[in-house]
C-alpha cells in the first residue's frame, strides 16, 4: 500500500483495534472480485477469501456485502463461513446470516413496468443480454466494443426511458451496463438502515468501486470511512482510494491485524509507514 494512504488510514484502523466490534461493508463486483463477462465465474481476487474468512472467524468484525447482484448469486462466489449478511439488488433485498430474506412487496405498477421492459427487450431481440432479478432487469455490455455497447444502450433506452417514466422505475447506469429497477431502495439506503441498527460508536467502513456505490459513500459521511477500490482513480465522494488487488489485500491484512492484536497492529503500522 502507498505509505501516504496507509498513514491516512492508520487513525481509523486504530479505532478498529480498540473497539470491541467493527463493521466492514463491501461491494462485490469490481471491489472484492474483478469483473468477468461470465458473471458466474467472477470469483474474488486471489487472497481475498482467506483474509475475509479469518476476519469473520476472529469474531470482532461483522462483514456485510452490499451488491447489485441478487443475494443468492453472491454466496457461491464468496463462499465464506459463517456466511455474511448480504444486501442484494442495490439494497432492495436483505439476506441475514440465518438465511432469512427480506424484500418489500412490489406494487402492480412496478411489476407491470418491469414486464413492459422485458417485452421491449423481446421486441428488440435483446433478452440474451439481460440479467433478470427480483425487482430489476440489468443489461450488460462488458466485453463489447465501444461502438456495439453504445448501440445496445441506445436500443434499450429507446423503450426503457418511457417505461421508467410512466411506471416510476429507476434507470441506473453502472460500470458495463444499465438497469431498470424498482425505486424502493439504493445502496445508500441499505447503509443508512444497517448503521441505524448498530451503536454509533462502532467503527465502520464501506468499500466500493462503481458509480452505484456513490450513494453508499455519501451515507458513510460522518459515520465511518468510505474507500474507492478501483485500478484507476475517478471523481468520487469516497475518502480513500485503493488499487486492487494488492492494496485491497493490504487493507484487509491490516484490518485483520487490528482485530487480532492491538500491539502487533501498532508495530506493523509503524514499520510499514516508516519503512
Amino acid at each position: 500500500m502507498r505509505p501516504e494512504v496507509q498513514a491516512q488510514l492508520a487513525p481509523f484502523l486504530r479505532t478498529v483495534a480498540e473497539a470491541r466490534h467493527a463493521v466492514l461493508l463491501v461491494d462485490y463486483d469490481g471491489t472484492l472480485a474483478p469483473f468477468h463477462t461470465k458473471r458466474d465465474q467472477a470469483y474474488p481476487y486471489p487472497g481475498v477469501v482467506p483474509l475475509l474468512q479469518e476476519i469473520v472467524r476472529n469474531g470482532r468484525t461483522r462483514v456485510v456485502v452490499i451488491s447489485g447482484r441478487g443475494t443468492t448469486d453472491v454466496l457461491p462466489l464468496l463462499n465464506i463461513r459463517p456466511r455474511p449478511e448480504i444486501w442484494g439488488i442495490h439494497g432492495l433485498q436483505r439476506m441475514k446470516t440465518d438465511g432469512s430474506t427480506e424484500m418489500p412487496r412490489l406494487d402492480e405498477k412496478t411489476l407491470n413496468g418491469l414486464l413492459d421492459a422485458d417485452r421491449w427487450l423481446g421486441y428488440q431481440q435483446l433478452r440474451h443480454t439481460a440479467e433478470f432479478k427480483a425487482g430489476s432487469i440489468a443489461i450488460h455490455w462488458r466485453g463489447m466494443s465501444e461502438e456495439d455497447a453504445e448501440d445496445l444502450r441506445a436500443r434499450v433506452l429507446l423503450g426503457w426511458r418511457r417505461i421508467a417514466e410512466y411506471s416510476g422505475l429507476d434507470l441506473l447506469d453502472f460500470d458495463g451496463g444499465i438497469e431498470i429497477r424498482a425505486s424502493e431502495a439504493d445502496k445508500g439506503d441499505a447503509v443508512r438502515t444497517f448503521l441505524s441498527e448498530i451503536s454509533p460508536a462502532t467503527p465502520a467502513a464501506f468499500l466500493g468501486d462503481d458509480i452505484t456505490d456513490e450513494s453508499a459513500f455519501r451515507a458513510m459521511q460522518g459515520r465511518g470511512i468510505s474507500v474507492l477500490v478501483r485500478p484507476r482513480w475517478r471523481k468520487t465522494e469516497a475518502q480513500f482510494w485503493l488499487k486492487p488487488p494488492d492494496e485491497l489485500l493490504d487493507f484487509l491484512e491490516l484490518w485483520l491485524k487490528a482485530c487480532t492484536e492491538h500491539n502487533t497492529f501498532d508495530s506493523g503500522m509503524a514499520a510499514a509507514v516508516n519503512g
